[in-house]
Order: structure tokens, then C-alpha cells, then sequence
């Protein structure tokens, strides 16, 4: 599989929108899904379809197994150390609240201190303010310069006795800065503090090696790395997942009822309650063995070039304000035009079959501090291309042509 003919696979691209081919620059929120992962849905629901758990007749056998069997493959393709770390979830802001929840139950009381940056998604920003509201925590951010980078240098200054856990993304959903974590797991374990990492951008687009990184909670969603909706993954350190009360409780997640008592179920599985989303599970499988055919490391070369050709291409328009340049960055960026509102961009490259989206995208506190009240964001999946970029530019002189008169 190469990317010269890669939208041959996403059957979407075969649509027109507004008459015109689709160029879809909205990875960041969701991607497109390759037909494999697609036929793996309707497939299981064809053919195949079984609740998992304790069912002993050969579909529901074969629906464990192949749910299980992409618990395996996530495992490889994160570097986890076990399958028995590994908790499907709904996505990455369930797994989010997951660990806010259960860790801050357990480990956090009145006036303990929380780290997170001024960088982060409203998925891991919230579930921490519910801890703030109901028992007092104190909330610290690790503060950005104006080209988005993480003033890591910082970072010890706001580490006191009280903090108890620093909470990063791996890569930001409006910047595309690329946290260094190496260097804040380093800096967190001089202190004994556990990090978790926001990986919603991260597992598609860069080099996930989680043995080596050594961080204490990893997260992120199907849908962002062409595969489903409605299921994410936490990937967590075994000796969390035995100190944690279950966060669901229902069927699947217990050993035993009775009505004194109840036992709850071993490892993982007392953290999956209720029906799972089996089918979206097993295409998962699908999503993380298409990426695994491309190639990660071809996959992050490919969107590199791509964020280098376009920023290269807007820097030569002068009403084109990009939004902040990082260090380090992944294939997202976000811009602005003088004197046109996000949303009438977006709007306007509607018209032209071009898919970006404008507003503030979840990270509202990001936005305050770099000064603006909104952006337009484009980023990149294995399926664009330069021409993509070419028609972005076109469309972007057409806003210009509108509202600048």
C-alpha cells in the first residue's frame, strides 16, 4: 500500500460536495475510514454478530476472541507491556474522566495540585474542574510561549509536595505542537508523580512507544485513526488499575452478586461494564492494521511534508496569519485571515469542496492565550495531498476576494 493512489481505499472520496471533490482537512477532529474498516462493521453485524462475555455458543465465542485478538494488536502498536493494561472505552474523554474519576477519588483530596498546560483539549481540562468543584483541588497549567511551544522549563517550579499528578497531550489538536514527554515523565518521576498523556492526536500521527516512555496513563479514540466512533482506549500501569474502584458498575464487570455482597471482576474487565461496543472494537483491529501497512514512521514522514509544503505556500499570502510555530510539529495548524471570521472561511471553503474547521476546537483556553477568539484548522490524514493544499490556497484568495473588497 503506497499513498500515490490512497483514497482509492476511503469509499467517501468517491462523493462530491458541492460539486466539487472532496478535499477533507479534518483529521484532527475525526478521519475518514478506509473500506476495510468499514466491511469489518458490517461484516460482524452480517454475519457474525454475538454479544462477548460469557456466552459458550461459537458466535459469542468467536466475538470474544476477535475482540480480545484487537486488545493484542493495540497492545504491539502502542509498545504496552500487557494486554491486562489495556480498557476499551467509548473514547478518549471517557478514558479521560476514567482516570480523573478513579485516580481522583483514591489519590486526591482538598487543595492538592493537578498539572495540565495551556495547550489541552477540553477532554482533559473538564474531568479535572469536576475535581476542583466537588473537593477543592487547585489546578495549575503549565504555561505556552506565542509560537505554542511548552515552557518545560517551568515545570519544576510548579511541582510542590501537594502535586499529585501532571495531566499533557501528546500533540495539540490546534498548534500541532508535540509535547516533549520524555522530558516531563523524566522530570515527574524525580518527584513520584504519575503522568497521563492525552494521546487523541498522537496515535495516529507520531511514534507511540509506551515501555519506553513510561508514562502512567495513555488515552485516546478509534475515530481519529481511521476507525470507528464510539470506542477508545486506555492504556494504563497495572498497579493503578488494582488501587482503582471500578468506574461503571453493572453486568460484565463483576465476579460475583449477592445480596450482601458483590466481588468485582479481575484486571481490566472490572472497568468494561455493560454491552461493550463489540463491532467497533473488532474494526478498530482493522484501522490499526491499515496504518500498520502504511507504515508509522512513512505515515508521520508524509505528514510533515505536507504541514511544511502548506506553511510554505500561506506564508506567501500576507492577510494569512498562522496561528503559532513550534518547534515541534505535527500536521495540524490553525490560521486566521485579517478581517474574515473563522466560521466564513470555513463557510466559503465549504462552497469549494474544502473540509477545515473554524472556531475555537475545544481548547478555549489556548485561544485566550494567544489572544484571538477563534481560528481556522487544517490537518492532515494518510489521504491528502499536495494539490489538496494547492485548492486550500485557491480557496483561501476566493474569501479574500469576498469579504476584503
Amino acid at each position: 500500500m503506497t499513498f500515490k493512489n490512497i483514497k482509492d481505499e476511503f469509499p467517501i472520496f468517491k462523493n462530491k460536495v458541492k460539486g466539487k471533490n472532496l478535499v477533507y482537512l479534518d483529521s484532527a477532529n475525526s478521519s475518514q475510514k478506509p473500506k476495510s474498516v468499514i466491511d469489518a462493521v458490517s461484516q460482524f453485524y452480517s454475519n457474525e454478530f454475538a454479544n462477548v462475555g460469557r456466552g459458550i455458543y461459537t458466535l459469542a465465542i468467536n466475538a470474544s476472541e476477535k475482540y480480545e485478538n484487537t486488545r493484542t494488536n493495540i497492545k504491539k502498536f502502542i509498545g504496552a507491556n500487557s494486554n491486562y493494561e489495556i480498557i476499551f472505552t467509548k473514547n478518549a474523554t471517557e478514558s479521560l474522566n476514567l482516570v480523573a474519576s478513579c485516580f481522583g477519588s483514591k489519590f486526591i483530596k482538598k487543595d492538592d495540585e493537578i498539572i495540565i498546560t495551556e495547550l489541552e483539549h477540553h477532554a482533559n481540562y473538564v474531568p479535572w474542574h469536576f475535581l476542583r468543584k466537588k473537593i477543592g483541588a487547585v489546578i495549575k497549567f503549565l504555561p505556552i510561549d506565542l509560537n505554542g511551544n511548552l515552557k518545560i522549563e517551568e515545570l519544576e517550579s510548579l511541582i510542590t509536595s501537594k502535586t499529585k499528578i501532571i495531566s499533557v497531550t501528546h500533540m495539540s489538536n490546534v498548534t500541532g505542537t508535540i509535547s516533549p514527554l520524555e522530558q516531563i515523565v523524566s522530570i515527574a518521576k524525580k518527584h513520584n508523580i504519575p503522568v497521563c498523556v492525552d494521546g487523541t492526536q498522537g496515535a495516529a500521527h507520531l511514534d507511540v512507544d509506551l515501555e519506553k516512555l513510561d508514562c502512567d496513563f495513555y488515552v485516546f479514540s478509534g475515530h481519529k485513526m481511521y476507525g470507528p466512533t464510539g470506542v477508545g482506549l486506555l492504556a494504563l500501569k497495572y498497579k493503578w488499575l488494582e488501587s482503582f474502584e471500578p468506574f461503571l458498575g453493572g453486568g460484565g464487570m463483576i465476579d460475583y452478586v449477592s445480596k450482601k455482597d458483590i466481588a468485582y471482576a479481575k484486571g481490566v474487565w472490572k472497568m468494561e461494564a455493560g454491552t461493550m461496543p463489540t463491532a467497533e472494537v473488532i474494526a478498530l483491529n482493522e484501522s490499526v492494521n491499515f496504518i500498520n501497512k502504511l507504515g508509522k514512521n512513512k505515515i508521520i514522514s508524509h505528514e510533515a511534508n505536507l504541514t511544511k509544503y502548506a506553511l510554505e505556500k500561506l506564508n506567501n499570502n500576507n492577510s494569512v496569519k498562522i496561528v503559532a510555530r513550534p518547534n515541534q510539529q505535527g500536521g495540524v495548524f490553525s490560521f486566521n485571515i485579517d478581517k474574515i471570521h473563522s466560521h466564513d472561511v470555513s463557510t466559503i471553503l465549504d462552497q469549494e469542496g474544502i473540509a477545515v474547521r473554524g472556531g475555537h476546537h475545544c481548547c478555549q483556553v489556548l485561544h485566550e492565550v494567544l489572544k484571538i477568539n477563534s481560528s481556522v484548522r487544517v490537518s492532515f490524514g494518510v489521504y491528502n495531498t499536495e494539490e489538496d493544499i494547492d485548492l486550500l490556497c485557491e480557496g483561501i484568495k476566493k474569501c479574500q476576494k469576498i469579504f476584503q473588497k
